[in-house]
């Protein structure tokens, strides 16, 4: 994909691309792989609790962050038969004119915040309808997968005679392969996230706030109907080394590094997830910050270069960008990682001891969408410049999909 300019951002409010068909046909492409990982795996249904994997396969959405941690929504996915969704309470008007849904129900919440003592008898109620359900729908194959619950609850389900198996991989797996209408979903995200970016470039001044600065990308997400933001990793000059440390009130000052990851739940859902790297005040970096920057890049562009379909996620850890030693020891968690609704599946460790730790093997296919990392800061050293790119893996090799500038000048 063609860089593009910083100007081309402008100030004014983007104009969403996307057609209603090229919506519908992304909700449609999503169902049908759940039910098609189901099939796979031999379960009769699902029930989704986490409100990404309701978002995925029934493109509904309430309280999204609120209910990561609150079990107020659930969806039934069947292989062969309906969607039936439980709603948070009289918020069934939310899901007019929903197509992937074929009934709607009110949620029964058994966690403590809602059923406080009343737990036991509200849970057995909770599993006695889905029980019922799938004696209904399935009732050659009472194997339910689900993707997160509370033990209570999975110990009243099996109660009921279901058997009961993890499945969240199961929609890590269905979502892992993007279709052309994910693709320009996301491209919109994308588009919205680096408006945001761009803001935080023009706003940028010596004498603000970590946290001031940060609230921009916020504020043009939220203005072209994004979502929320997953992290706040936004740091500037000292505190950009070690990596991982979340936006402040600290003060910037002329010349120092600032680095972010944006971990952007934008439009639709989707997420665009950039990570760039500038001095406050936008002056000539020293040549300690040119030089961990290019570093920084030499990584991302190089490995990369490395992906193709067909790649194994360990061909790819040996074969990736070798870290100089003294920035080893602050390295960042994963090479690369998936990228759809959310950072998903799969994440690739570094060859050494993170691999045989928690290395996994697999193949990278086409149609998935990866995030290609770096983090090149010394252990002990002052400063540190985290860079990260999402790009597209075809059958020819790669799409970038952020066009957000480099810092070019400095390369």
């Amino acid at each position: 994909m063609t860089q593009i300019s910083r100007d081309s951002f402008g100030s004014a409010a983007l104009v969403n691309p996307v057609a209603e068909e090229t919506l519908q046909a992304a909700q449609k492409y999503r169902l049908a792989r759940v039910k098609q990982q189901l099939v796979e795996h031999d379960c009769g249904a699902i029930l989704l609790y986490d409100p990404v994997n309701i978002r995925y396969a029934t493109d509904s959405s309430n309280m999204q962050v609120w209910t990561l941690h609150n079990f107020a929504r659930y969806t039934l996915v069947f292989a062969e038969g309906p969607v039936i969704h439980w709603e948070f309470h009289n918020c069934e008007h939310l899901l007019s004119g929903n197509q992937q849904i074929d009934e709607i129900r009110t949620a029964i919440n058994w966690s403590f915040f809602g059923a406080g003592s009343r737990i036991d008898e509200r849970v057995k109620l909770w599993a006695e309808e889905i029980a019922h359900l799938i004696t209904q729908h399935s009732p050659d194959n009472r194997r339910l997968a689900l993707d997160k619950a509370d033990i209570e609850g999975i110990d009243c389900l099996r109660e009921k005679g279901l058997r009961v198996v993890e499945g969240h991989s199961l929609m890590e797996q269905a979502r892992k392969i993007k279709s052309a209408a994910e693709i320009a979903l996301m491209q919109w995200t994308i588009q919205v996230c680096e408006k945001g970016i761009q803001r935080m470039y023009d706003e940028l001044k010596p004498g603000m706030t970590e946290n001031a600065l940060w609230a921009w990308l916020h504020y043009e997400n939220i203005r072209h109907g994004g979502e929320w933001i997953e992290t706040r990793l936004l740091s500037s000059g000292p505190r950009t080394n070690p990596w991982m440390q979340e936006s402040s009130n600290r003060i910037m000052q002329t010349g120092e590094i600032l680095s972010f990851d944006t971990d952007l739940i934008g439009p639709y859902g989707y997420c665009a997830d950039i990570s760039r790297a500038w001095t406050v005040g936008h002056v000539p970096p020293t040549p300690e910050q040119r030089h961990i920057y290019q570093l920084a890049y030499e990584q991302v562009q190089y490995n990369m270069s490395l992906l193709k379909a067909g790649l194994s996620y360990k061909e790819f850890s040996q074969k990736a960008w070798k870290i100089p030693a003294e920035n080893y020891p602050n390295r960042y968690c994963c090479l690369a990682h998936g990228i759809g609704l959310a950072d998903e599946y799969p994440a690739i460790a570094h060859q050494g001891n993170d691999w045989n730790s928690s290395g996994y093997d697999g193949l990278f296919e086409e149609n998935m969408v990866v995030c290609v990392e770096s983090y090149i800061g010394a252990k002990d050293g002052r400063e540190g410049i985290k860079l990260e790119q999402q790009v597209l893996i075809t059958k020819d090799g790669i799409i970038e999909l952020s066009t957000y500038p480099w810092e070019e000048n400095w390369l």
